[in-house]
């Protein structure tokens, strides 16, 4: 129990710190174990390598900052990448998209929903909530 306590304080610093440049010695250290003990508990837990894991959380970050409408080169940085085209390969790999397609899929749907908030609703919810969306597109319009 007390080695799984030391690998959850290793992945909250990474999830709090993530932004910040931080290295395998610095997340190890926070766990108290040498490197390679480290890298290997860590996947056995997790499933990946702290590194993968720093990658994800970064990128996680970083499709909430493109989301809002942040550049694609200021999320890279705000989310602690410190290479352009290593954030926009890797977050290719990840999601099958460019920061920049992404972002754009975003703001795209996020408008649409705004237009037309029903037609993201399941039918099946909005009528349980009596918000038909026959009866609210027949409507007259307001004078």
């Amino acid at each position: 129990m007390y080695l799984y306590r030391r690998l959850v304080q290793a992945k909250i610093f990474i999830d709090t710190h993530f932004s910040e440049r931080i290295d395998l010695n610095c997340i190890s250290d926070e766990a108290f174990f040498s490197k390679f003990h480290f890298i290997r508990l860590f996947r056995q837990i997790y499933e990946r390598t702290p590194h993968q894991y720093l990658i994800s959380v970064r990128i996680a970050n970083a499709k909430r900052l493109l989301a809002s409408g942040m550049s694609a080169t200021d999320a890279c940085y705000a989310v602690g990448f410190e290479s352009v085209s290593s954030f926009t390969s890797l977050f290719k790999k990840q999601t099958g998209s460019t920061p920049s397609v992404y972002r754009q899929q975003q703001l795209d749907l996020q408008a649409a929903i705004r237009k037309a908030p029903l037609d993201f609703i399941p039918n099946c919810f909005a009528e349980s909530n009596g918000w038909s969306k026959t009866a609210i597109l027949k409507k007259p319009p307001s004078e």
